[in-house]
């Protein structure tokens, strides 16, 4: 079934409003008439079954059937603070992320990135990445659109975990299986998880040691095999799931 997403403010008594590009996928790309289904969320985990009644160029407005809370989120909020890969990586990164449950994605420019970003083109990649977002949230069937930043520092990256509850950051230099397994078991439901990755070259020393320092983060290993950038995190969103799926 098809699914879309609006703002609570497009939520009426008994009908939902669908606009923007959503109409044209719907009339013309998807060729939908009246009275077929589809998904709705409200990005508050809200989720609407709904029937369509009625589309024109600027509109389609969909008959409410059904309500029910969104059952797809993770019970944790979990943010991916993600060292700026190269070429279009960060798209797949976006992508996979969200079909897993993160909650945000923050692009961080570290010491080793290859990718250097001014203001007009971070800008333009965080717009393309928030697209990628919506479409993986709406196959993946969530119930909120995860919100993808401008790339910051490193040092500002940090100033943004300090508030979490969990800060994560895998590092090839780290040892011990057994503490990573204490450490991700021990997330509990409704706590607050940042995910620090590196990019290709992974972080310096330096760094980790201010994650340690200024972010209270734990060092974690994934294993005796080094990853790549984009399989990293999600090696460790996989594990969470696997661990907080209720």
């Amino acid at each position: 079934m098809q699914h879309f997403f609006v703002t609570p403010e497009q939520v009426e008594e008994t009908y939902i409003r669908i606009e923007g590009t959503d109409v044209n996928h719907i009339r013309n790309v998807l060729r939908m008439r009246k009275g077929e289904r589809i998904e709705i969320s409200d990005g508050n985990n809200q989720k609407y079954l709904c029937e369509i009644d009625s589309m024109d160029g600027q509109q389609v407005r969909a008959k409410i059937v059904e309500r029910k809370e969104t059952d797809t989120e993770l019970p944790v909020r979990i943010i991916l603070f993600q060292g700026l890969p190269k070429s279009d990586k960060m798209e797949w990164i976006v992508q996979k992320a969200v079909e897993l449950g993160v909650n945000k994605i923050v692009p961080v420019e570290t010491k080793r990135a290859v990718v250097k970003l001014d203001e007009k083109k971070a800008g333009k990649k965080a717009q393309r990445w928030q697209s990628i977002s919506e479409s993986a949230a709406k196959q993946a069937g969530r119930g909120v659109i995860p919100q993808v930043e401008n790339p910051i520092r490193f040092a500002d990256a940090l100033n943004h975990a300090k508030g979490l509850d969990l800060v994560l950051i895998p590092y090839e230099l780290a040892e011990g299986m057994e503490e990573t397994r204490q450490i991700l078991s021990g997330i509990k439901k409704g706590m607050s998880v940042g995910i620090f990755i590196g990019p290709e070259g992974g972080f310096e020393k330096e760094e980790v040691e201010a994650a340690i320092t200024c972010a209270n983060a734990h060092p974690l290993t994934l294993g005796k095999r080094i990853l790549r950038t984009e399989t990293a995190g999600i090696t460790v969103l996989s594990i969470l799931m696997y661990l907080l799926e209720e």
